[in-house]
C-alpha cells in the first residue's frame, strides 16, 4: 500500500546524508513525466529569446484530465548535464515556464511542476539578461493564476531558482529531497567562512522533508523506494484527487488561499 507521509517522521534522519542523496540521479524528469502522465506533448521556447533545455514543459493528461506539466531537468549523461547546467535554468527557462503557466490559465488547465535544481544559473549573461526579474515574475504570476498548482520537489530545491516554480497551492517533497535558501556549502561559507563545514550547516538549516513538514512549509512527503512504478501510480492518484478538490474552489478562493499560504511564512 503506497501511503504519503503527512505526520512527523518517527526516525532521526541525518540532514547531511539527505543532501547527498538529493544530488543523486534517483529520479529523472522525463521518467517522472512519462510515469505519471499520458500523451505528453513538449512545447519549446519563451517567444522572447530562446529555449532553455533545463526546463521541460508542455501539455499532458492526468487520468484523462488535461494538465500543464513543467519540470526542471538536470540531464542524464555528462553532455546532457553540461547543456542543462546541471538543472540551473537561465532567464529564458523561467520565461518559458511563465508562458506555459499563462497558457494553462487561459485554457483552465491545472499545473504540476517538478523541481530539481541547485539554483538559478549565476552566469554573467543570465544576470545581464534579467535572471532576478525572471524569477520574480514567475513568483508574481503564480500568485495570480486561477488554476490549481501543485509543485513537487524531487531532488534539490535550491533558493529562488526553486521557488520560482514552487509558488503553489500545495508543495510536496520526495523523502530524500531538500528545499533551502541556498546550499549548505554557501551557508557555511557565509556564516563561518568555511565551506568545509557544509555538513554542520545542513544540520541547522532545516532543509529536509522531515524538517519542512514539521514547519508546515510543505504539505506531504513522497516515500521513496526501488519500485518507481508503484511510486508513480501513487502520485498519479494523489495528484488527481488533490486537483479535483482544489477545483471545487472558485477562482477568487483559490488565489486567496494560495496567498494566505505564503503570507503565513
Amino acid at each position: 500500500m503506497f501511503e504519503f507521509i503527512k505526520t512527523l517522521f518517527k526516525k532521526e534522519i541525518d540532514p547531511a546524508e539527505v543532501v547527498k542523496k538529493s544530488r543523486e540521479d534517483r529520479f529523472m524528469a522525463r521518467e517522472l513525466i512519462n510515469g505519471i502522465f499520458e500523451d505528453f506533448i513538449e512545447l519549446h521556447g519563451d517567444r522572447l529569446y530562446g529555449d532553455d533545455k533545463s526546463v521541460i514543459g508542455g501539455l499532458a493528461r492526468l487520468n484523462g484530465q488535461p494538465v500543464t506539466v513543467i519540470a526542471i531537468d538536470k540531464g542524464t549523461d555528462i553532455n546532457d548535464k553540461l547543456s542543462k547546467r546541471n538543472g540551473s535554468p537561465q532567464p529564458w527557462g523561467y520565461r518559458k515556464a511563465q508562458r506555459l503557466m499563462e497558457q494553462a490559465a487561459k485554457f483552465h488547465r491545472p499545473i504540476v511542476t517538478f523541481i530539481n535544481t541547485p539554483g538559478a544559473f549565476p552566469g554573467k549573461d543570465a544576470e545581464a539578461l534579467g535572471q532576478g526579474e525572471a524569477i520574480a515574475q514567475s513568483i508574481l504570476k503564480s500568485m495570480k493564476l486561477p488554476v490549481p498548482i501543485i509543485s513537487i520537489i524531487y531532488g534539490e530545491g535550491g533558493s529562488g531558482g526553486a521557488l520560482a516554480l514552487a509558488t503553489a497551492d500545495q508543495v510536496w517533497m520526495f523523502e530524500n529531497a531538500t528545499y533551502s535558501i541556498l546550499s549548505p556549502e554557501g551557508f557555511a561559507s557565509i556564516l563561518w567562512k568555511d565551506a568545509k563545514r557544509a555538513n554542520e550547516a545542513a544540520g541547522i538549516m532545516g532543509l529536509t522533508a522531515a524538517d519542512l513538514l514539521k514547519e508546515n512549509v510543505i504539505d506531504l512527503v513522497i516515500p521513496e523506494g526501488h519500485n518507481h512504478g508503484k511510486i508513480f501510480n501513487g502520485m498519479k492518484e494523489k495528484l488527481s484527487s488533490e486537483i479535483q478538490e482544489l477545483q471545487t474552489l472558485s477562482d477568487d478562493e483559490l488565489i486567496q488561499q494560495r496567498r494566505e499560504r505564503f503570507r503565513a511564512f
